[in-house]
């Protein structure tokens, strides 16, 4: 059964530390894919310091509304560093891509990972910021497909060159063999 506390934080909306409203749902659902990747790819040579986690522990609660369980299971030497990233490209409105194409990414990385927590989490996420279901299907879709042909492309060992200059990556080569 869910608590109280989680009620709450997937129907209240907050103001990030950009200054965006957003449903925190949505922040929520960016933080735990990017945590999630960032934790598993790159481990610190540091440990942070106490002083340091509870100030990330902090900064979480006012961004989110409170500090999702499983952020204390996190190792405190990644917890600062992954926050920082994952503060400054998911709930950054000054990034190259909007949420809901940051979302649908995450979904189609998460599909193929796979990730069921990421999954459902990005799935959320990508509705929050306002993705429809056949948006969403095709993120996932389009996620096969590249599955589909690496698997293809890796299997049958094709030559990586001759790929390239076959699909126009050496226009020199391609008017030649016209």
């Amino acid at each position: 059964m869910p608590n109280l506390a989680v009620l709450r934080f997937v129907s209240d909306t907050c103001r990030d530390g950009f200054g965006f409203i957003r449903p925190r749902r949505f922040l929520m659902g960016a933080f735990v894919s990017a945590v999630a990747c960032v934790t598993l790819g790159a481990p610190s040579t540091t440990l942070a310091g106490q002083a340091e986690v509870d100030a990330t522990y902090k900064d979480i609660e006012q961004t989110l509304g409170l500090v999702p369980t499983f952020l204390h299971q996190m190792s405190k030497t990644a917890l600062p560093g992954a926050w920082a990233e994952v503060k400054a490209l998911q709930f950054s409105g000054d990034t190259a891509l909007p949420p809901k194409v940051k979302a649908l990414i995450s979904l189609a990385v998460s599909a193929q990972i796979p990730c069921s927590y990421c999954i459902w989490e990005d799935t959320e996420s990508a509705k929050q910021a306002g993705a429809t279901e056949d948006e969403i299907e095709e993120a996932v879709a389009i996620a096969a497909s590249t599955r589909h042909w690496s698997t293809i492309f890796n299997g049958m060992q094709v030559d990586f060159e001759t790929f390239k200059r076959d699909l126009g990556g050496n226009a020199e080569a391609v008017g030649a063999a016209k």
